[in-house]
């Protein structure tokens, strides 16, 4: 099948979901959520494929962590979903409502935004969290996943496809694509598609930006930072450095560079030092952090690097002006995190840092769909667009305008004879 028959078949879906109900929409979650558990050995089965092929091939240990699809993934993938189910339906919702004249009434409506083209790299559940979301609010989907998934994508596709089929939903709702002459073809397809969500480097994302006419969602790369400022609670500090860089490194919200204040250096380094020893943290930094621990030299280039391993990149700054505009120099407009006492800086901080997700005396890693209590993510947007920071329901919908009237005509008002009330009113679109 051509891409272009194939584009059109998911857009013709489209149309058709677009009209769904909650209650089918829901009832086609469940019977995911059910399906993916019911064939949780053949998901498995799948994943350890990819993974042994993947070792083979020498895939960087950072990848292979994100690319295991294990019984806990697979259980969290279906807890994303039973979240999904619980939230409002995104669709049909009246966002504003305005008399124009007696009998004339003007309402802007959610509605989906049609068909989404989602690029994304080597995790199983990302393709569960994408297209459920698409799903819930109404959207078709093109998925092409990294291609060290193969096997388990094209299982979860299938499991996926199969349990909303049995719903009732349209069978070309959801396509899974797997070469790159597929993605180059899919670029061409403005016609058909409305969005695409590429998810990888800034060098990626731009060359999907330059080789399409079609709108874009940027999901970049993820340099984020923690500053530690002078008048930060030192235990907190090292405990929130620790959690941000280690608990998961391989993921866009882990921290990437940690800026601290020359004045608490002294005191919280040593410390810091020591807890990510145990972790074996490859530590690097400027002229004055390695005056204070001995570590290796940073570089310029260190800066603009999103490592997705254990490597932390360490700058000492005078204070908080130095620290924001570190930031965002280097930065990937991501997440960032602030750890002080002082409100006031802290305020600061999170009006001038300019990203998605600012934070204060919390890990970078809570910048996640599923924390925010979205239900799951289809990515963290690092575009200025509709949508920014983790994109749940209310990143893919989009609204319409719909009028409402009695017979009215422009003619009355532009002779005078009828005028606008604007007047706005308190109710829901009544059709």
């Amino acid at each position: 099948m051509s891409m272009e028959t194939l584009a059109r078949q998911v857009k013709e879906a489209s149309i058709q979901l677009a009209g769904a109900g909650a209650e089918l929409k829901n009832d086609a979650l469940a019977r995911i959520a059910d399906a993916l558990l019911a064939r949780k050995d053949e998901i498995i089965k799948a994943n350890e494929a990819d993974l042994r092929r993947s070792e083979q091939e020498n895939l960087a240990a950072p990848l292979l962590k994100r690319l295991k699809f294990d019984e806990a993934k697979l259980q969290d993938a279906i807890d994303g979903i039973h979240s999904l189910i619980r939230l409002e339906n995104p669709v049909g919702k009246t966002m504003l409502a305005t008399e124009l004249d007696e009998g004339l009434e003007l309402y802007r409506v959610t509605c989906p935004i049609g068909v989404i083209g989602v690029i994304f790299e080597s995790r199983p559940d990302a393709l569960v969290q994408i297209s459920t979301i698409c799903l819930k609010s109404g959207n078709s989907v093109l998925l092409k996943g990294g291609s060290e998934a193969r096997e388990t994508n094209r299982m979860l596709a299938e499991v996926i496809r199969q349990a909303t089929l049995e719903a009732g939903l349209p069978a070309n709702w959801l396509a899974l694509l797997e070469t790159r002459e597929d993605v180059s073809a899919m670029l061409k397809m403005d016609r058909y598609i409305d969005l695409i969500i590429p998810r990888g480097s800034n060098e990626f994302v731009q060359y999907i930006m330059n080789n399409s006419k079609i709108p874009v969602m940027g999901h970049a790369d993820g340099i984020c930072h923690a500053y530690v400022d002078d008048e930060a609670d030192v235990a907190m500090a090292v405990r929130l450095v620790t959690d941000s860089k280690t608990q998961y490194v391989s993921v866009c919200n882990a921290l990437e560079t940690l800026l601290v204040h020359e004045r608490v250096a002294p005191e919280f380094l040593p410390r810091l030092k020591a807890e990510l020893d145990k972790k074996q943290v490859e530590l690097v930094g400027c002229p004055k952090t390695c005056s204070i621990i001995p570590i290796a030299a940073a570089t310029e280039e260190d800066w603009k690097t999103e490592y997705l391993d254990y490597k932390l990149a360490i700058r000492l700054v005078a204070g908080l002006e130095d620290a924001v505009w570190h930031i965002n120099t280097y930065g990937s407009g991501h997440t960032d995190s602030i750890i002080t006492k002082n409100r006031e800086k802290a305020a600061r901080f999170m009006e001038y840092v300019d990203s998605g997700n600012v934070m204060w005396n919390c890990s970078t890693r809570f910048s996640d769909g599923f924390r925010y209590g979205f239900g799951a993510e289809v990515g963290i947007s690092t575009s200025k667009i509709h949508a920014r920071g983790p994109v749940g329901l209310e990143g893919m919908i989009i609204y319409k305008y719909k009028v409402i009237g009695n017979g009215h005509i422009v003619e009355e008002y532009a002779n005078r004879s009828r005028r606008f009330t604007h007047k706005k009113i308190n109710k829901d679109f009544p059709l």
